[in-house]
């Protein structure tokens, strides 16, 4: 087995997030609005799992790619939260992936430039991102995994010792996809909620959800609900957890961070029932204010 040198790698795309609300309602063609409601965030699943696991004192790596002209404000922000960028590739021939978040009272539109990102396949096939990923204990990957990069990568983190788990987040051509039933069945925790279950096996309805996962052998399914919790299949026993009630000021993240307490508690070794109930708790604790990273908990903060 290889000589492990941190907890937790994980993989995944890399956002700069811009983030306007507070309008009113949508501008006609041509037209302008204003706000006062902006804030600018690194984003993407991976870099907020990444910090929610940080901020529980894990040593973790994130693998990804970023632009040279924005890596001096992204190695800071991660800074911020115990997270160090060792593990991020710096480019000149691109630039940094962007999202723009807008939204009004009734509903929220996004306008992404991928950039950099469509290189993460090439970079998880290298020879220096997989030393980096046999190298921890966990690998968490948040990205919608090409079979072939797959096919490749997921038996040499087995031969090394390593668990996995994915979250594709809210990719319908993939979740669809037969070709990505190999993926499934050879990772160790698939961790989707209940709009990409349903993109998976064609019901929200949590019964269809674990008879597919039972049909297509997965190893541990996990089944987030939001907030009314989640669950998860052991054995043929189905096991389910409740978050703690807490203010929600924005979701934003929310699955990403129940993600970080998930795999805090699955490297503690801890019960099915405990692993499902921390996440929760992270998970519903990252809602208190808005924006994915800043109400990331402690420690401290999950001993609740």
């Amino acid at each position: 087995m290889t000589v492990k040198t941190c907890d937790v790698v994980v993989v995944g795309e890399i956002y700069i997030d811009h983030v306007f609300s507070g309008f009113a309602a949508w501008p006609g063609p041509g037209e302008e609005v204003t706000t006062d409601a902006y804030t600018r965030e690194v984003g993407g699943g991976a870099a907020t799992t990444a910090c929610g696991l940080a901020k529980l004192e894990r040593s973790v790596k994130l693998l990804g790619l970023i632009g040279a002209a924005d890596a001096a404000w992204i190695t800071a922000r991660l800074g911020q939260f115990g997270l160090g960028a060792e593990g991020l590739r710096v480019t000149t021939s691109g630039s940094t992936g962007v999202t723009v978040s807008v939204s009004t009272r009734q509903d929220r539109s996004f306008f992404t430039h991928v950039g950099v990102n469509r290189s993460l396949p090439d970079l998880l096939l290298s020879a220096g991102a997989i030393a980096d990923m046999t190298a921890a204990r966990h690998v968490h990957i948040a990205l919608p995994l090409a079979p072939a990069v797959a096919a490749h990568i997921l038996p040499i983190l087995a031969s090394a010792g390593c668990t996995t788990s994915l979250d594709v987040g809210y990719q319908p051509q993939w979740l669809a996809d037969p070709a990505n039933t190999a993926t499934l069945t050879a990772i160790d925790h698939f961790l989707p909620n209940e709009k990409e279950a349903e993109l998976w096996c064609g019901s929200r309805d949590e019964d269809a959800f674990f008879a597919q996962a039972r049909a297509q052998d997965l190893k541990n399914p996990m089944f987030k609900q939001g907030a009314r919790g989640a669950a998860t299949e052991v054995s043929g026993q189905r096991i389910h957890a409740r978050p703690p009630k807490v203010e929600a000021i924005d979701t934003t993240g929310a699955g990403d961070a129940f993600d970080a307490g998930f795999i805090d508690a699955l490297l503690d070794g801890v019960s099915p029932e405990e692993r499902l109930r921390r996440a929760c708790i992270v998970g519903a604790l990252s809602t208190r204010v808005a924006g994915a990273l800043d109400a990331l908990p402690g420690r401290e903060d999950i001993r609740i």
